[in-house]
């Protein structure tokens, strides 16, 4: 069977957005690229999505995925005020407070490892925001599914294009909140380095249909294996340049 289509997208080259062949490569079980353990280890933040808590099964399985494959020190996850209250999320703009206080509060505890901002959904678009407040000094963001299309159809990039740090993006091509062609223009536009990890008719939870999975020849575990490793090299890059 065919292995699946793995696609990583650099906004720095403007031949490789437009062709995008040249940027495929195939994986059919990814290997970690661990980062060292030393001080160049990160700690990361880790937001969750609008509609389910930290301890979503999703997020826990994510949480333990980046742990390994960055050999964090620790993933700190936590849930917006709203969780708790039984509320609809606000609009994320509220939110950038608490969750910028989690995050100063994280990087006080380790203070000489590399700061990394993660999210689900709405928790990628809330971590942009705050690493673009002053006092915060991550050294990346990973978004995970941005919903980069609002509910009344408006592309939501403004959080985008005031990012000055490098940020990674791991899109589904079946997520109906953020398409690529739309998000590539974006990433065109932006200050700040990007790169793409696409997963094949994943939707915007990155999962693939079982149909789709039997087609690739793959399982739902290697593509999110896959995907973690775009993270871990896209972070082992980021840190070893600073």
């Amino acid at each position: 069977m065919a292995p699946k289509r793995r696609r990583t997208v650099d906004n720095e080259s403007k031949e490789a957005v437009q062709n995008r062949s040249s940027m495929v490569t195939r994986s059919r079980s990814a290997k970690y690229v661990k980062i060292s353990d030393n001080n160049n280890s990160p700690v990361v933040v880790f937001a969750h999505g609008a509609g389910a808590p930290s301890s979503s099964e999703w997020m826990i399985r994510w949480k333990n995925l980046l742990a390994d494959s960055l050999n964090a020190v620790e993933v700190v996850t936590f849930d917006y005020p709203y969780i708790s209250q039984r509320k609809p999320p606000p609009k994320a703009e509220k939110l950038i407070e608490f969750h910028s206080d989690i995050v100063k509060m994280t990087a006080a505890k380790y203070p000489h490892h590399p700061l990394i901002l993660a999210g689900k959904s709405m928790g990628s678009r809330v971590s942009c925001m705050v690493a673009a407040e002053n006092g915060i000094r991550a050294s990346a963001v990973v978004c995970l599914g941005y919903p980069l299309k609002g509910s009344k159809g408006a592309i939501r990039d403004e959080p985008l294009l005031q990012l000055t740090v490098p940020t990674m993006f791991v899109q589904g091509t079946k997520d109906g909140l953020c398409s690529l062609e739309s998000l590539e223009v974006v990433m065109k536009k932006m200050k700040a380095v990007s790169k793409l990890h696409v997963v094949e008719n994943g939707d915007h939870s990155m999962k693939i249909a079982k149909k789709n999975l039997e087609l690739a020849g793959i399982s739902q575990e290697e593509a999110e294996q896959s995907a973690v490793q775009a993270i871990a090299m896209f972070v082992s890059q980021t840190i070893g340049a600073m």
